[in-house]
């Protein structure tokens, strides 16, 4: 089952042609409309107009996590506030960030998630419970894109009582999380003599803001008997959407059209072409309106799967070590 079946299958040429074109499109928009990608080209003495191939964007410079929370984020941004459609803000153990999005940045990230979910199994009879704040952004998308799927949503919050109240009242077989307050849950349920296996929960969608990899995955799995999907959740990215598992779980899909992936070999700038052979993985934002990431180096150990996967899905694939099927 696919949300939009014309990019979830589409032949590697025709994907390679589209990105070069919005990539294209990015680089000069960050170039004429960002003071900070103004600066950081002109210093590593690249422009937006020589770029002819996908493989030009390895003379741009890379985008570390550190830079992110040390310069101003309006110096990024490429539009006026007015322009502006919502603000999040999220502290993080690197310090605080802003993130901030146009309504074609918000119905974007919508457009991913709708992919994430549907790969998960979600359809318009699914009951899906959301755990957390929705003042986060990423979980705001999340709902969003349920509503456009037309699954009933339950919004659950962060307090435990709400939690359990609504176990009891609303049948609901998906829960989207986190690793830690599904844990909570599972804990607070113990407490009241019930067990979580007991209720009709088939499958649990973990939002990991700290790697592509969840190291709780095999745990929550046992714990509830329900099928385990990530969707990782960097704050940097502004997104939950970029990666997803489908039904097959052998890797995650790049969301080829949003974000070109490239391979980077650990400690260097030189990129791994060997097939299968791990490095960082570094991302390209090819169709952000107000805040592009150019190279962002997301720290994440993966290898890259080019195969067509057997949900029938042309989108190529990252794994980590010791992933989880």
């Amino acid at each position: 089952m696919y949300a939009n079946q014309h990019i979830e299958q589409m032949d590697r040429e025709s994907m390679q042609e589209m990105q070069l074109g919005l990539l294209q499109k990015q680089l000069r928009w960050a170039e004429e409309k960002s003071f900070f990608y103004q600066q950081s080209f002109a210093k590593a003495g690249v422009k937006a107009a020589e770029v002819k191939s996908l493989e030009d964007l390895r003379r741009f410079p890379f985008l570390h996590s550190n830079e992110l929370h040390q310069i101003d984020s309006l110096d990024i941004l490429t539009l006026p506030i007015s322009s502006i459609l919502r603000f999040t803000h999220m502290q993080q153990m690197a310090g605080e960030l802003l993130r901030l999005y146009t309504n074609g940045d918000i119905a974007h990230n919508v457009e991913m998630m709708t992919r994430c979910l549907v790969g998960a199994g979600i359809t318009n009879t699914s009951v899906v419970a959301l755990q957390g704040d929705l003042s986060d952004s990423r979980l705001l998308d999340v709902q969003y894109a349920l509503e456009m799927i037309g699954a009933t949503v339950v919004p659950m919050g962060v307090d435990y009582r709400q939690w359990l109240r609504l176990m009891e009242l609303v049948s609901m077989d998906t829960i989207v999380t986190t690793p830690q307050l599904i844990m909570q849950l599972v804990i607070q349920l113990q407490a009241q003599g019930k067990n979580i296996i007991d209720f009709p929960l088939t499958q649990i969608i973990c939002m990991t803001p700290t790697g592509i990899q969840n190291p709780m995955q095999r745990h929550i799995q046992d714990r509830t008997r329900a099928r385990v999907f990530n969707l990782y959740s960097s704050a940097e990215l502004g997104t939950a959407g970029m990666l997803f598992q489908c039904e097959a779980r052998s890797g995650q899909h790049i969301q080829e059209d949003y974000f070109y992936p490239e391979i980077i070999a650990f400690n260097s700038d030189m990129p791994v072409t060997d097939p299968h052979q791990m490095g960082e993985l570094v991302v390209t934002s090819l169709q952000a309106e107000a805040m592009p990431l150019i190279r962002y180096r997301t720290g994440q150990a993966v290898s890259m799967i080019e195969e067509t996967c057997s949900c029938g899905r042309t989108l190529r694939r990252v794994t980590t070590p010791f992933s989880f099927g």
